[in-house]
């Protein structure tokens, strides 16, 4: 499995001060998990996945990593982890499939990473509400239409948005992903503006110090 733009935004900015405990919700390539294992020095990293192949790929990186005795990978529905599991954790992440009704390929592993069938954005927030701590933190990273869905259902059970990053492919083009925490407590908005790239192509200074710790080209 490919390693996404996505996975390791999330994984370069999730999560503030100490964290200990974090949880991993679709760990595809394991990506995220290993990132926060390498930031967080004390942290100890709990993923979940349901597709069988990327269960079997994530593992392997795990184990074949420095931080392998602070990552454990469960395989299976997310919303079973939830209800089976009496831990909670200061950290949730997760990079979810977002596309509830979109037409789909004859690629089923493609399908089950970018459609919602198994993990719709309720069940994902009624599975996180009783594992994170109450002073926790929930990141994600969606598109900026379904982020919006996805705030709404946050609001509905009591979590509340206090730090956004947008997204852009250049400074002047439109925002394609937002990353966005959430807590139980009300704290003051945090906003920021991250870009990929300048205009001639080459990546943009704020993008390389973000990642480069973590990617071999920077």
């Amino acid at each position: 499995m490919k390693v996404s733009t996505d996975a390791v935004l999330l994984g370069a900015i999730a999560g503030t001060g100490a964290m200990v405990s974090a949880l991993d919700i679709g760990v595809g390539t394991g990506v995220i998990s290993l990132m926060l294992a390498q930031r967080f020095q004390d942290i100890e990293v709990v993923g979940v996945e349901l597709d069988d192949e990327a269960y079997i790929q994530a593992s392997e990186n795990a184990k074949s990593s420095v931080f392998s005795n602070r990552i454990t990978f469960h395989h299976g529905y997310f919303q079973d982890f939830s209800k089976n599991n009496t831990a909670q954790f200061n950290l949730i992440v997760s990079n979810p499939p977002y596309f509830p009704d979109h037409i789909k390929t004859k690629d089923l592993q493609r399908n089950k990473a970018l459609h919602n069938d198994s993990l719709p954005f309720e069940e994902l927030v009624l599975s996180v509400v009783p594992l994170l701590e109450r002073s926790g933190e929930f990141w994600l990273i969606l598109p900026p239409r379904q982020m919006q869905d996805f705030q709404a259902l946050c609001l509905d059970h009591g979590l509340f948005p206090f730090h956004q990053v947008r997204v852009s492919d250049k400074a002047a083009s439109k925002v394609i992903r937002v990353i966005q925490a959430f807590s139980f407590e009300q704290k003051g908005m945090v906003s920021k503006d991250l870009h990929i790239k300048n205009n001639d192509g080459t990546y943009a200074m704020g993008y390389r110090k973000l990642l480069k710790d973590f990617l071999t080209i920077f």
